[in-house]
């Protein structure tokens, strides 16, 4: 271990594994198609489930007719809400007034919301017979967009309520923000809805047999689902407790998951009902997600209206900031009810700013529920933040890179506790800039800007800059580290990896710490019956939270092996030394044990090998927490843009993102390129769009518009190293940093290349119809359209009150 400034200890990086671009032990797998993902999965006998969805956004249910569909060549049957007896899917934050059912049985509040079961013997015999299906509506007026929502004349989804309004998060008003301010700055910001699109959609095949894994060996049957989760532990609770089984009984698997960015956290209804109709009929159950439910059904990411005013003094500091803002949940708040949360706490940024006058209300609408999606509500805060430097800059007359500089955290200041009661543990915020700025030549782009603009061309350039800093890392999670008598290791985790390469990660911990060749490190994850608990994969706490169970594991492992070498040894564990996977006595290195020799005495029937008391085995459980991290970087777009037809190209991305000790630089790159992918991606392409009937408008990859690698430009990803003091790694997260950092700085570019023409702002994403009209608006002098008075529209009534925010995130 090596010892930082502050007296906290860092994992050795030189001269081992750690640090080095070690091949992703994950890939044969998936380059060789032997991965197998949850609809590849064979099992004999199985039905399968199809769901009858509504085809409309907001109507009232006044009949289901099931009787033509169930008649059906193959259909075992088919099933509503009141079949099944299945409890409410959740309430979450909103409390119950805002519960969502698991099937639709009275309300229908968005499209594709599952209303009927059908089951049958193939897959094309349960999608034909829910065509059958016979559901009446009674159509109601329908809201999508969430300003409208909270209007005294919106159409209300929850009558009982009374009010679109779910949750009021409530805080301390500061009004003294703008106080000693010689300008205010004020901008509307739509933080655009976006659909998750992995790879792999939802599905689940259950299977209700004992399967020769049941935890006591009784043979009882147990319920084995095979799920793509980002969460398998906090899935088999899920189940358990809405199927009224011991959760001893479920066993969660989740095999190769085709990506997840958050959206595969929770259970969904469709999940939920297709393990019941296992149970059900005691025969396995399989249902697999279409493209085109995918997109309706899946939790969506952001949608956010956000109302900002920064107040800056004439020489650029920063004094305050005020934000009301409107969040958009869908029709079922869950989860999305806690992300203005994380908005407000990372709202500073990476600036010292004094005061933070927040306020905000999360409307329901006919809209897709909204969930967690990379970096969940963290990208949101960047984005507001990052749009309001480059418009002070602009008020100010500064150069933008200039106006961040002035306001950056110092490196002297951390640990530091900002206005909103983030606790940043560690940071060089101007380091991070200035590499940024130096990879990307910014003074000749300047200067090349300058030319293009006096030449009057066809094809203006754009410079975005992005300074970030997200959260990453909660909650603990469980790793378990064991030494085979034939010197090979197994590792247990609770993180559950989906394309991250995370095993390679710990694998290379594991064989850093224990010295034992990385080939003889086996990682387990993904599977309840193997990993005794764990937390999954999501917010960016894999490696810190993950990998440092293994390290307090395999820490503990050695200790242990330690006591039984000096048993052998016959010597004090003191003088005992272990270097490099060998045990000998201090300066008597020629006496040497092996791993072979110390698991061989550990694992030995006879308990005189071991001194006494000490259990058989090398093998250590434990549970690994600390306080969140705090990643950051800076981020710097090059766009073109085309004046006269609004097209706008991203031709360079310099990313420099810091997340402390990089334990493997290829696992970093590539949560950098998927990261910027991502980010780039809600800039300039993607976002969901309704009609007036709640209809929506890209509802399927014909129409929802997403980036190809032809699309993007060559990403520069880079790093500076700022390891954190509060795990023995020094790891912090990356892999949502890069969407945090890039989507402002895209969004900047192309209102840059633009900005000299009298563009102030451009909402994402950045089409080019968008950007046309915004040049044309410009020309005639047209102000930004009429805004509902969105600070007044938060004071409606309505919603559950919270008063304590900070208290959600302990």
């Amino acid at each position: 271990m090596t010892d930082q400034a502050d007296g906290s200890a860092v994992m050795p990086m030189h001269g081992s594994i750690l640090g080095h671009r070690v091949l992703r032990t994950e890939d044969p797998d998936l380059v060789t198609g032997r991965a197998r993902y949850t609809e590849d999965l064979t099992c004999e006998g199985a039905l399968h489930v199809a769901f009858v969805r509504s085809q409309l956004a907001h109507a009232r249910i006044t009949g289901v007719d099931t009787m033509e569909a169930a008649g059906m060549p193959g259909v075992i049957g088919v099933y509503t809400a009141a079949d099944l007896g299945l409890p409410h899917y959740e309430g979450g934050m909103a409390g119950e007034e805002f519960v969502r059912p698991v099937l639709a049985s009275e309300h229908v509040r968005f499209l594709g919301e599952p209303i009927a079961a059908v089951l049958a013997e193939t897959r094309a015999q349960a999608q034909d017979a829910a065509e059958f299906v016979v559901v009446d509506y009674e159509p109601l007026p329908a809201v999508t967009d969430p300003v409208a929502a909270v209007q005294p004349d919106a159409p209300v989804l929850f009558q009982a309520k009374g009010s679109n309004v779910a949750v009021v998060h409530s805080f301390e008003e500061d009004p003294s923000w703008s106080d000693g301010a010689d300008v205010v700055v004020h901008g509307r910001f739509v933080n655009n809805r976006l659909a998750a699109v992995p790879m792999e959609p939802n599905g689940l095949l259950a299977v209700p047999r004992a399967d020769g894994a049941s935890p006591d060996g009784d043979g009882l049957p147990l319920l084995t689902l095979h799920l793509p989760t980002q969460a398998p532990h906090w899935s088999r609770d899920e189940y358990a407790e809405k199927l009224d089984l011991d959760r001893k009984r479920v066993r969660v698997i989740a095999g190769w998951v085709g990506g997840g960015f958050g959206a595969k956290v929770p259970t969904y209804p469709e999940q939920l009902v297709t393990a019941k109709l296992a149970v059900m009929h005691d025969r396995p159950v399989r249902f697999v997600e279409s493209r085109s439910e995918n997109m309706t059904a899946m939790n969506q990411g952001r949608g956010q209206v956000q109302d900002v005013r920064v107040a800056a003094t004439r020489d650029g500091e920063l004094v305050g900031m005020q934000v009301r803002l409107v969040a958009e949940t869908g029709a079922y708040p869950g989860d999305a009810a806690f992300l203005p949360q994380l908005t407000r706490m990372m709202a500073p940024g990476v600036y010292r700013l004094p005061h933070v006058d927040y306020k905000a209300v999360c409307v329901v609408s006919n809209a897709t529920p909204i969930g967690a999606y990379r970096g969940a509500g963290r990208p949101e805060a960047a984005a507001l933040i990052e749009r309001a430097m480059d418009m002070v800059a602009a008020e100010l007359g500064m150069d933008p890179a200039e106006i961040r500089r002035r306001n950056l955290v110092p490196r002297d200041a951390f640990p530091y506790t900002t206005s909103t009661n983030a606790k940043y543990d560690v940071g060089d915020y101007g380091l991070a800039l200035d590499e940024a700025l130096r990879l990307a030549a910014y003074d000749d782009l300047r200067r090349e800007q300058a030319e293009r603009r006096e030449r009057g061309d066809r094809v203006q350039l754009g410079i975005g800059i992005s300074a970030y800093v997200e959260i990453t890392g909660f909650g603990s999670e469980f790793g378990s580290v064991e030494v085979k008598p034939d010197g090979s290791v197994t590792v247990l985790t609770g993180i559950s990896p989906h394309g991250q390469g995370t095993a390679t990660g710990l694998a290379q911990i594991a064989s850093a710490l224990l010295g034992v060749p990385f080939e003889r490190v086996t990682v387990f994850h993904s599977d309840t019956a193997i990993v005794a608990r764990g937390a999954g994969t999501m917010g960016s706490r894999s490696l810190q939270k993950g990998g440092s169970a293994v390290h307090k594991a395999g820490t503990q492992v050695i200790e242990k092996a330690r006591r039984i070498a000096a048993h052998l040894l016959e010597a004090s564990p003191d003088d005992v030394s272990f270097e490099e996977g060998s045990f000998s006595i201090l300066g008597a290195p020629e006496r040497a044990l092996t791993w072979q020799d110390v698991a061989a005495a550990a694992a030995d029937a006879d308990p005189a090998r071991r001194p006494d008391g000490e259990a058989p085995g090398l093998r250590e459980d434990t549970d690994f927490d600390a306080d969140t991290s705090f990643p950051f970087g800076a981020h710097v777009a090059v766009a073109e843009v085309d004046v006269e037809t609004g097209d706008a190209r991203l031709v360079r991305m310099v990313a420099v993102d810091d997340c402390g000790t990089i334990v493997n630089p290829m696992l970093v790159e590539g949560q950098q390129h998927g990261g910027l992918g991502q980010g780039i991606a809600q800039a300039l392409y993607e976002g969901i769009g309704y009609d007036e009937l709640g209809n929506p408008l890209n509802g399927n990859l014909m129409a929802y518009s997403m980036p190809s690698a032809a699309d993007l430009p060559s990403l520069e990803a880079h790093n500076t190293v700022t390891p954190t003091p509060i795990n023995p790694i020094g790891a912090k997260g990356i892999g949502e940093s890069a969407t945090i950092g890039s989507t402002p700085a895209v969004q900047n570019a192309v209102i840059d290349a633009v900005a000299h023409l009298g563009v102030r702002h451009i909402d994402m994403p950045l089409t080019p119809e968008r950007v046309w009209r915004a040049i044309e608006d410009a020309k005639t002098g047209k102000a930004h359209p009429d805004w509902p008075d969105l600070p007044e529209s938060l004071r409606a009534a309505g919603g559950v009150q919270v008063d304590d925010p900070e208290s959600l995130l302990r």
